[in-house]
């Protein structure tokens, strides 16, 4: 497989993810940059994050202890922003739809996910959660589950998420893995039993459309989704 330039979804910096990663997990695509995958997760300082962008995606262990997780996140201030301070601090961005956000911190380990619906800037409803033990994409597939159900049927909304893998898994690649029987070329789908419903879900809800964000922007919903997913790792939501 022939590694192309990507473009990272925070800091907009172009990079190259080596081909063996791709070619070890086939139909992903890289969202972020090595750097700016090491600040969300919390594996580098806030000093070290102006650094240049490059690389792949670092696999990281888990804590021994969800609890120890709990007490002692590994995530820098900008990722542990309380609601309130979100709303204090953030104004931009669209007003309405539902946005989500997702996160283990370290990825795989304990994460959280989050979802709020929005109308003309006004919180209709919201809903997050918890796991002692995850991964990133499984906590974005769960918010967006639970961004359907906090929609009325027959309402149209827009989705936001700032995971393009989960954009991509629900708008490109579902459609052909459903029509093979939910099986890729190669390989199982991962993420079956959140992905399987999640697509079924939007199939019967065609008024709902799942569409990206950029993360960490200034998009004052998406920093809010953010707040929601991380409240686990905080003693105030």
């Amino acid at each position: 497989m022939t590694a192309s330039e990507l473009t990272c979804v925070d800091c907009g910096a172009t990079f190259t993810p080596p081909s063996t990663l791709l070619e070890r997990y086939p139909g992903w695509t890289p969202s972020r940059c090595r750097r700016c995958h090491q600040a969300a997760s919390g594996t580098v300082s806030s000093g070290s994050r102006r650094g240049a962008a490059t690389g792949s995606r670092p696999r990281e262990g888990s804590p021994s202890s969800a609890s120890s997780a709990r007490r002692t996140p590994a995530v820098g201030p900008e990722e542990h922003r309380t609601i309130a301070e979100v709303l204090e601090r953030y104004t931009d961005g669209p007003v309405d739809g539902v946005f989500t956000d997702g996160s283990a911190i370290p990825n795989p380990g304990p994460g959280g996910w989050g979802a709020v619906y929005v109308r003309d800037g006004e919180v209709v409803a919201q809903d997050h959660g918890y796991e002692p033990q995850t991964t990133n994409n499984r906590m974005e597939l769960r918010a967006l589950l639970a961004a359907v159900e906090l929609v009325p049927e027959g309402t149209p909304a827009r989705i936001h998420t700032d995971s393009n893998l989960a954009v991509r898994t629900i708008n490109e690649w579902a459609e052909g893995w459903a029509a093979r029987g939910w099986k890729r070329k190669r390989g199982p789908v991962e993420n079956l039993d959140l992905v399987r419903p999640l697509y079924e879900l939007l199939q019967e809800r065609p008024e709902l459309e799942v569409v990206w964000i950029k993360a960490h922007a200034g998009n004052r919903w998406n920093e809010y989704a953010d707040a929601l997913a991380t409240a686990w790792a905080r003693d105030e939501l």
